[in-house]
């Protein structure tokens, strides 16, 4: 009995140079000019001013002094506190977020933002060690404030504020 030889061939994958594995510095000024030659477009409309805050956001960014006076005051709404950066990439996401809980507890909670950049040591008495740090604190004196950090659902939020506050 003859056993059945298959033939098969290997591909056959060819390296480059050894010199293309490298960047080469000597090159850069041709590779950079190309480039920025192709990226150059002529702009439409001029592009915002502000960065990630607008003045007819619902969220507003207050002072250290204006969060404290808000928080020993009269409140018959609970307040968030957002304490965010705006290099960080998961406190935007929680800014969209706050927005839509804003327009969905309009009269009913009062959320406001903190930009650590600016109220370093305000931060820094807050224990925020991680960004977006939110603070619920309840317009009852006798309830624990309740402190998340990172980024958490609108679903997580929604409860607290309807069980927890």
């Amino acid at each position: 009995m003859q056993a059945a030889v298959a033939s098969f061939t290997v591909p056959t994958f060819k390296l480059p140079s050894r010199t293309a594995l490298f960047f080469d510095h000597r090159d850069s000024s041709k590779l950079f000019s190309s480039s920025i030659q192709k990226l150059s477009r002529k702009l439409i409309c001029k592009p915002p001013a502000g960065k990630y805050l607008a003045d007819d956001y619902l969220v507003k960014k207050l002072s250290a002094k204006e969060i404290q006076d808000l928080v020993k005051g009269e409140r018959n709404v609970p307040l968030i506190v957002d304490f965010y950066a705006t290099w960080c990439g998961p406190c935007i996401l929680m800014a969209q977020v706050l927005e839509t809980l804003a327009v969905e507890y309009e009269n009913k909670a009062l959320i406001v933002k903190v930009d650590t950049d600016d109220e370093y040591e305000f931060a820094r008495d807050m224990q925020v060690r991680g960004l977006p740090t939110l603070y619920f604190i309840s317009s009852d004196p006798s309830k624990d404030a309740i402190r998340t950090e990172g980024l958490i659902p609108i679903q997580m939020m929604r409860s607290i504020l309807e069980n927890d506050m």
